[in-house]
């Protein structure tokens, strides 16, 4: 009996080896058909590329393109802009005018504007240039003179400047009348004037100026001169005078 049991054990064992071997043997092959199912199916002559970017590039040229443009509208702004802050003198009374007319000596003459702020020519009624640039005078005489003579050419200088005068008084090397053709301030007519003398009082300077309401004002030579309040530097008006004790 031990023994047909004992052989029993040896017929059967083998074929459960084998079976234990042969589910091993499945086992990976299911799994690489399950990834390989599971693949997606990618074309290999299908290859990813990364989309160079030109926006950089055109972007760049753009602005190559538009600096020539902004350069040329730079330069093709008028210049007038400049020259409208440049304010042209204005014609006054006791100024001394010369007017030229080509080829007219009879006409061609110095005349001085009277207190009326009007001159008078020859051939021509007398007219008001008081408050008048030269350039608008110049064009004035031409048209009245286009009556009584052909294309008449014209130039008109301002002479000598009086009606635009400052005074200066006191201990400065040169007092009297100075005219004024640019804006001036209160040290530059005491320079014109020929600076202070070693007895001028150099802070108790003023300028009498009939048209303010306070017509006495105080000017203090060591504090401008040294940077200090140069707001007493004033620019001067036709008229004012600078008093210097």
């Amino acid at each position: 009996m031990f023994l047909k049991e004992n052989f029993a054990n040896l017929t059967w064992r083998p074929w459960l080896m084998v079976l234990a071997a042969s589910a091993a043997l499945c086992m990976p092959l299911q799994g690489q058909d399950y990834a390989a199912s599971n693949t997606l199916d990618v074309n290999p002559s299908v290859t990813a590329k990364v989309p160079v970017q030109k926006e950089p590039a055109q972007n760049e040229q753009a602005s190559k393109e538009q600096a020539p443009r902004i350069e040329a509208e730079e330069t093709a702004k008028p210049a007038h802009d400049v020259s409208a802050a440049v304010q042209e003198y204005l014609v006054g009374e006791g100024d001394l005018l010369h007017i030229n007319v080509w080829k007219e000596p009879e006409i061609s003459q110095s005349v001085t504007v009277r207190p009326d702020g009007n001159i008078s020519l020859p051939l021509i009624d007398e007219f008001r240039v008081a408050g008048l640039s030269p350039r608008e005078i110049q064009q004035l005489v031409t048209d009245k003179l286009k009556a009584v003579l052909t294309n008449p050419q014209v130039t008109v200088t301002v002479a000598e400047v009086r009606s635009k005068m400052v005074y200066v008084t006191g201990e400065v090397g040169k007092p009297g009348a100075y005219s004024v053709v640019a804006p001036m301030n209160v040290l530059q007519l005491i320079a014109r004037a020929g600076g202070l003398t070693q007895f001028a009082n150099r802070k108790q300077i003023y300028i009498l100026r009939s048209s303010s309401q306070d017509n006495r004002l105080k000017f203090n030579y060591n504090e401008v001169v040294k940077g200090h309040n140069t707001d007493q530097n004033i620019i001067l008006h036709s008229g004012d005078t600078v008093v210097v004790p």
